[in-house]
């Protein structure tokens, strides 16, 4: 078969994204260097007003199916492999029979704050849990989801018999087989980032009644691959030798795709999470655990700065608003840096870096002025964008100053947003042509772990580096006059900030 120009269509490797938001699912041709196709179903959230967030399971499994049966024929037919990246900390029970035992509480969901408040004093505190784990527990991990089951749902407690990811458990319908891999494990708060191995401490203090150990999948290597089951081959029309690589995490796919495998390179995603990560060839821990001393999905580490209110922050204003597709990049056109002086503490889902669990978004700076659309919405992106920036500060402290900064999700495709983190970090910016970075970098794991490059001493590295293409179109320089006004309205968002970081701390009524 031949694609348009003449060039001999290849394999095809899909990366499967199920995100908070969405499930997606692109399709790349090895040879061709092309995404040749893409699908995308919206999923459902339940919301409550005391910090749930869940997800029902069965629907990822319905929207996967809707997308892959949608991809065309031929592309299927030449499906050699693939792989999931999955929203990162939900918390799946299933039964002995791998059914699914009650809705998915998810990454966003801070319902759970008491209980990872009594695991962290079981530990003996904050420093006890980095001792014995390398990061702090926060109440989006998976660890204060399973005391949080036992009180509020004892009759999924009962019939647990196994503890999935979100990832694991669409591994689980594709292969038939509980696993996991180190990178998504290091979100559940009970991995010992250090040795890769279960922390018997975290563990106990979690749950001293049971043996979580015999609850939760064998970890797997990197460059691992299943069999994908007949059955589920017939239900999407793959070919039945299609290899299921093991996937992760979306943020560690999400390096893949968008090349910071290697040391000095940092990638930002600024998706309804926003987070900052870079590769370390060694763990990298923050004794404050201001970031998340994470495994990425190739062996390596993942230090990672993650907030829990990116594009929901733009979103919520834009919604307040009545805005249209494009209004947002008018408005931003229509203000400057500093909204006129507006200050947005976008923590509508709480948050996670500052740690701030039960905080509450909060608008400061109103005058008779500058209450306007224009200045209003840019507060919302200049405060998602100083959250982030709070992260980098500290990884700087580390040494993890990167020479550009690559972007991906959906805020990348804002070119005010692209300019706006030129600025504020003063650093290049630049976008893969590939803007799906989390699907296109489990596309990438499984052209290396199912064709087999993992095993013929071709390092993930150097197929990442082969593969990811920026685009030029969608680079963005820093500006250093807008960047000292950017730098004066990132000391206004620390000031107010720091001024409510006792109410935030504070469980109110």
């Amino acid at each position: 078969m031949r694609e348009q120009g003449g060039e001999a269509a290849g394999p095809v490797y899909l990366g499967i994204d199920a995100g908070t938001q969405s499930l997606k699912v692109l399709a790349y041709d090895s040879a061709l260097r092309q995404v040749v196709a893409q699908q995308a179903r919206e999923l459902g959230l339940v919301s409550a007003d005391d910090g749930t967030r869940e997800q029902d399971a069965g629907e990822w499994i319905r929207c996967l199916q809707a997308c892959v049966l949608a991809l065309p024929a031929d592309i299927r037919s030449r499906v050699r492999g693939l792989a999931v990246s999955g929203q990162q900390h939900g918390f799946v029970p299933v039964a002995a029979d791998d059914s699914v035992l009650g809705p998915v509480k998810l990454w966003c969901d801070t319902s759970t704050t008491a209980e990872c408040d009594d695991i962290t004093g079981a530990m003996g505190g904050e420093a006890a849990c980095i001792t014995a784990a390398g990061n702090p527990l926060r109440v989006g991990y998976t660890a204060s989801k399973l005391p949080w089951t036992r009180q509020h749902r004892p009759e999924v407690y009962v019939a647990l018999d196994g503890i999935l990811l979100p990832h694991d458990y669409l591994n689980l319908w594709l292969t038939g087989e509980r696993f996991m891999e180190c990178g998504d494990a290091s979100g559940t708060g009970w991995l010992d980032v250090r040795s890769r191995t279960w922390s018997a401490p975290l563990l106990a203090a979690t749950d001293g009644t049971r043996d979580l150990r015999a609850l939760l999948p064998p970890l797997v290597a990197p460059d691992a691959t299943f069999a994908l089951q007949s059955a589920t081959a017939q239900a999407l029309g793959l070919p039945a030798d299609v290899r299921v690589a093991v996937g992760g995490g979306d943020n560690m796919m999400a390096a893949i795709g968008t090349g910071a495998v290697r040391e000095g390179r940092l990638s930002m995603s600024l998706g309804t999470s926003g987070t900052l990560f870079a590769w370390r060839g060694s763990p990298t821990i923050d004794p404050q655990g201001r970031w998340a001393a994470f495994c990425a999905s190739d062996g390596g580490w993942l230090p990672l700065i993650c907030t829990m209110n990116c594009t929901v922050a733009t979103n919520q204003v834009a919604q307040l608003l009545g805005l249209h597709r494009g209004d947002g990049e008018q408005l931003m056109a229509a203000s400057q840096p500093g909204a006129g002086g507006l200050v947005l503490l976008p923590f509508f889902n709480g948050e996670r870096s500052p740690d701030l669990p039960l905080a509450k978004g909060a608008l400061h700076g109103m005058d008779l002025h500058n209450l306007t659309a224009a200045n209003l919405y840019r507060a919302a992106m200049e405060g998602a964008s100083f959250s982030l920036r709070l992260g980098y500060d500290a990884l700087c402290e580390a040494g993890l100053q990167g020479e550009r900064i690559v972007l991906t999700g959906g805020g990348a495709n804002s070119a005010a947003w692209r300019q706006l983190i030129a600025d504020l970090f003063q650093l290049p910016v630049e976008v893969p042509l590939q803007t799906e970075g989390a699907a296109f970098g489990a596309a990438l794991q499984a052209l290396w772990a199912c064709d087999g490059a993992g095993h013929e001493g071709n390092a993930l590295q150097d197929i990442v580096d082969a593969h990811v293409v920026f685009d030029p179109r969608l680079s963005a320089r820093p500006d250093p006059a807008r960047g000292a006004l950017y730098a004066r309205a990132y000391q206004r968002f620390v000031h107010h900030l720091q001024e409510l970081l006792p109410l935030y701390r504070q469980r109110l009524p």
